[in-house]
């Protein structure tokens, strides 16, 4: 069985110089070839991402989208800092990165290239496209591997300076408001509300970790013909912050909707039947393998979680109006913006346990 991600012929708003990339790469990866077919991959909503067929093998493209973009958004520099880091300096599965270009006048925008890999990406936690003695399993292998993630040293692996080490939440809280003003379309009463609530009941304690932040099965590639984990992708968001931000995001299903189109809930299935674990096994079996007895302000972490996934949807959906998002749904996308914070607002008013 073959999960794999859709190709569609290059998007129009994403046309690039293919000539001009061919030539960089001949230059930049020794035995590149003189071939290059260029297909690019639907599905991600922010940098559009490529496939490339040469001589040489197959390849991944990522790149900056076109046109105006919001300040410190879509950083494929750093992108290919931190795969290049845990390709070479650890087990964590990533693509083997190659090049950076960072010279726009080449394709239009800054881009890297990493080596592709052939497994299956499964977008929804439900996991339903996998055999059913696959799906715990494959939600355990997830786990490890972000718990491993955090148990990177980072200034061993040359990452000390890619993020600041302290205050990540309320840094992120304050950015995140930021975008989500540079992009508001329409009044949210709810984002109004987490943006007044959040900066007031940021986590008690503070920890440093590689944190992915949109670390989720729709960035997880398995493998071919078993039900581990061989690839995180998709590493835009990734800073040095707090892990339980990314355990937090990672659960955010268990708080969604199953029955809302492009929101990947769980709410609402039988997780037993699905032969998937719950919340709370997630979260135990992530503090086993982190050393650790138990999470404190677990209800603050969800409610930053979908406050930010929010202000990101309202930027797709921005960018849809204005024309230049990578997605062709991305105007489907943006409406789920209120909904997120509607949720948020209710876990922060609320508070929920694990």
């Amino acid at each position: 069985m073959s999960i794999t991600p859709d190709l569609v012929d290059v998007l129009p708003a994403h046309k690039f110089n293919e000539a001009n990339l061919l030539a960089w790469l001949q230059q930049a990866i020794p035995g590149f070839g003189n071939r290059l077919q260029v297909q690019q991959f639907q599905g991600g909503q922010s940098n559009p991402t490529f496939l490339l067929d040469t001589e040489s093998g197959r390849y991944v493209l990522r790149k900056k989208p076109p046109g105006k973009t919001l300040p410190s958004a879509h950083m494929v520099e750093r992108e290919y800092k931190v795969i290049r880091a845990l390709a070479d300096n650890t087990s964590v599965p990533v693509p083997k990165a190659r090049v950076l270009c960072e010279d726009s006048e080449v394709i239009g925008t800054p881009f890297y290239v990493m080596d592709f890999m052939d497994g299956r990406i499964v977008s929804h936690s439900a996991l339903r496209a996998l055999d059913k003695a696959e799906r715990r399993p494959a939600h355990h292998s997830a786990i490890d591997t972000l718990a491993a993630l955090h148990s990177v040293d980072v200034n061993a692996v040359g990452l000390g300076d890619f993020g600041r080490p302290e205050g990540y939440v309320a840094r992120q809280v304050a950015r995140w408001t930021k975008q989500y003003l540079a992009s508001k379309t329409d009044d949210l009463p709810e984002m109004d509300k987490l943006i007044e609530w959040l900066p007031e009941n940021l986590p008690s304690t503070d920890e440093c970790a590689i944190a992915h932040g949109d670390y989720r099965f729709g960035n997880l590639m398995l493998a071919p013909d078993s039900p581990q984990v061989i690839a995180i992708l998709d590493w835009e968001l990734s800073t040095l912050g707090h892990p339980l931000a990314d355990l937090a995001y990672y659960c955010l299903p268990y708080h969604l909707p199953s029955d809302l189109e492009g929101m990947r809930g769980l709410l609402g299935e039988d997780l037993e039947a699905l032969g998937i674990p719950t919340e709370q096994e997630t979260i135990k079996r992530y503090c086993d393998q982190s050393g650790r007895d138990s999470i404190d302000d677990w209800h603050v972490y969800l409610a930053f979680s979908l406050f930010r996934l929010a202000a990101i949807l309202q930027g797709v959906y921005k960018r849809a109006l204005d024309g230049n998002a990578a997605n062709a749904n991305a105007l489907d996308v943006g409406k789920r913006a209120s909904l997120l914070a509607q949720v948020g607002w209710r876990i922060a008013s609320e508070g929920v346990q694990p």
